[in-house]
This record gives C-alpha cells, sequence and structure tokens, in this order.
C-alpha cells in the first residue's frame, strides 16, 4: 500500500512512516519540516523564499502591514501546488491537522480538492489545536488546559492567536469540509479524545507511535548530580506552562545548589534538542495537560523522568498503578516539590526511568501503532 503523510509538528509522521515501513507499506511525507525544528520530510513546502532572503522578508512584511496577507503562507501553498503531480495513486492520504499545509483557507480547501481527485481517501489525524478541540476548552470545562493562562489574563489573546484561528468562520469552514471528506478522525492523546468525543464527534483513539528502535534508554546513574532539563519554544511558551517550571528550578537550585545541574535550550533544530537533554535525568515538558505529547514520549523513551499531563484519566486509561511519568500542574512550588522528592530520593527516578521505557514499548511502539492506523483507513 501507498501511504501519503500531510504534515509533521513532532516526528509522529516520521516515526508512523517507519513503522509502516516496518510492515512492508511504503509512506511518503509532505510538510514544511516545522520551521527551526526541521523534521525531516520526502517532499518540503517550506516558504524558503520569502524567510531566507533579506528583501523578500522584509517586502512580505511591508505586503502584510498593507494587505493582511501573508506571502510565507502563499508560497506553502504554492509550493504543495507544484508537488501534486507527484502526489498521485495514494491508497491512503492522512492530514496531520485541517490547517496541514499552513496556507490560506480557501486555498488549501481548493488543493485538498485537486488531491482528493487523484488519491483514494483521506483522514484527519486531531493531535493539536484543532475547531473542535479549542471550541470544548473555551467552554472551560476541563481544567486546567492550554488556554487557562487566556482565562486568566485575556490580555494574553494576542499569544494565542494559533489556537483560536480555529473558531474564525475561515477555518471552521475548512476542518467541515475535512471532516466531511474523512474516512475516520484519529486522536493521539487523551487531550484530543476527551474535548473530541465532548463536541460529539465519533474518533479512533490510537497512541503516538514511538520507534523505540532508534532512542536508547541510558541507564540512569545514581551518582553526581541530578540533572533537569528544560526545553523552551518562544511560540507555545504561555501554553506549555513554562514560567512554572523556570520558577520551580529557581527553587530547587537554592535549595539544592550541590545536587544539581540545569539544562535550558531553547529553540533548538530536533536533532540537537535530542543531543541536549542525553545526560539529563529529569525533562520538564508541559503542565496543562491530561496524558503525555509527543516530546515527552521521545524522553519516557529515553529512560527519562518527565513532568508532564499523567494526572488520574491518564492512569486509569492506562490501567496504571506506579507512576511512568510526573504529572505537572501549573503551581511552581508543586513541581518544586516533586522535584525536590526525586533529588531526596533518587532511587525513585531509577524506577519511574525503567518504568517509562516498559510503558512506551508497550503502548506506543511504532509497528504496532502503524498496524493500529492501517485498520482504522480500512486498508
Amino acid at each position: 500500500m501507498k501511504i501519503l503523510l500531510v504534515g509533521e509538528y513532532s516526528r509522529l509522521h516520521n516515526s508512523l512512516k517507519e513503522g509502516l515501513q516496518a510492515l512492508g507499506h511504503e509512506a511518503v511525507i509532505v510538510a514544511t519540516g516545522d520551521n527551526f525544528k526541521n523534521y525531516d520530510v520526502d517532499y518540503s513546502i517550506a516558504p524558503l523564499f520569502f524567510t531566507k532572503y533579506l528583501l523578500p522578508r522584509k517586502c512580505k512584511n511591508a505586503f502584510y502591514l498593507l494587505t493582511g496577507i501573508d506571502l510565507e503562507k502563499t508560497e506553502k501553498g504554492l509550493r504543495f501546488y507544484f508537488l501534486l503531480p507527484k502526489l498521485k495513486g495514494f491508497d491512503h492520504v492522512q492530514l496531520i491537522n485541517s490547517d496541514a499545509l499552513e496556507t490560506h483557507p480557501r486555498f488549501e480547501k481548493w488543493l485538498y480538492q485537486k488531491l482528493l481527485r487523484q488519491n483514494k481517501k483521506m483522514s484527519l489525524l486531531v493531535c493539536g489545536d484543532e475547531t473542535p478541540v479549542i471550541d470544548y476548552l473555551l467552554k472551560n470545562e476541563l481544567q486546567p488546559n492550554i488556554l487557562t493562562p487566556f482565562f486568566e489574563n485575556p490580555t494574553l489573546k494576542n499569544t494565542y492567536k494559533y489556537p483560536l484561528k480555529y473558531t474564525k468562520r475561515n477555518y471552521r469552514r475548512l476542518f467541515d469540509y475535512v471532516k466531511a471528506n474523512a474516512s475516520v478522525l484519529v486522536t493521539s492523546d487523551l487531550d484530543y479524545k476527551i474535548p473530541m468525543e465532548r463536541m460529539g464527534y465519533e474518533v479512533t483513539h490510537i497512541p503516538n507511535p514511538i520507534n523505540t528502535e532508534k532512542i536508547r534508554a541510558t541507564a540512569v546513574s545514581q551518582r553526581g548530580k541530578i540533572v533537569i532539563f528544560l526545553g523552551i519554544n518562544r511560540l507555545s511558551y504561555i501554553k506549555k506552562g513554562i514560567p512554572y517550571f523556570e520558577e520551580a528550578l529557581e527553587i530547587v537550585k537554592e535549595k539544592y545548589p550541590d545536587k544539581v545541574k540545569v539544562i535550558i535550550a531553547e529553540n533548538t533544530p530536533y536533532a540537537r534538542y535530542k543531543k541536549l537533554y542525553e545526560e539529563a535525568h529529569i525533562l520538564l515538558d508541559y503542565t496543562y495537560g491530561l496524558d503525555q505529547g509527543y516530546n515527552a514520549l521521545e524522553a519516557m523513551a529515553a529512560g527519562k523522568v518527565v513532568f508532564t499531563g499523567a494526572g488520574a484519566e491518564f492512569m486509569a486509561y492506562y490501567g496504571l498503578n506506579d507512576r511512568v511519568a510526573i504529572h505537572a500542574v501549573p503551581d511552581a512550588q508543586a513541581i518544586a516539590n516533586d522535584l525536590g522528592a526525586l533529588i531526596d530520593n533518587p532511587e525513585e527516578i531509577v524506577a519511574i526511568s525503567q518504568r517509562a521505557r516498559a510503558f512506551i514499548e508497550k503502548e506506543h511502539h511504532y509497528i504496532a501503532i502503524a498496524q493500529q492506523y492501517l485498520e482504522a483507513w480500512q486498508i
């Protein structure tokens, strides 16, 4: 079978591609590579002209101020359009988001129509911000969630312009078109499964695929300093709760000056990011989730103790009695207390590390997950 995977924000589609290939199928990824993260793709639609060169960059900015039209989005759509002759004859197409091409919604719908005419079936993967997800979160019934800082401080509206765009009429129409033409809606974790279901959508839940053959679990040493890693993406700084982690780290450094080493990386390409956290015992990821995102899962596969979404809903869903990650909440002192408990009891770091790796192998193995996708796609 030939599968086309459109979009890549986390390496999810790359791991799925590797699982599909292991099962004897052909898979192709077309995407931007997600800016500085620079994920691997087979066909790139990254807007090179309007980002790489100074004069086009200045013209793009001036044109946006005059017209409100983002020429980077236009370039992404045009690059996809010129790739269309190569993107035909696939048994299945999966979009990683209704806005997988990151171009203008009306243009995007037109491109999807052309893509569908030359391929068989399509599915939508809900693994991030999406119209029904944001609609549900705006009800403020699920706490905390990524919109919590916005509810607490409405002046952050500009910071939340990316998730809130999905409530605009043009993006809502785009989602409706994709949903109407998708054979199945797939969710990747509980943070999307629960909102989609509560908004009345029927979804197939398939956990994120993690290629454990490419990720080596590093043996955790109880000697020397405890190494804590924090990765910062400025675009998601508030919605991931990074300020709480930063404040917690200051508390911990003051209390344990000779016992901890802190590594902070900011806006780092994916390959370098993974190298930077290799020596870490603990990785700080996210404070507003029920479940783990892709970054957290890869770190767990590497044997890190990850502070992320791992609360009661998650434990119950997977039938867990012992922690495989630390449930992080938007409270700096609570995070500092959890870090202190680990620093004072390094044997617990070893135990959670081992359970984390075992959990990923059991619930997220990339080949088993790829098989679940094939079943969901009915091919």
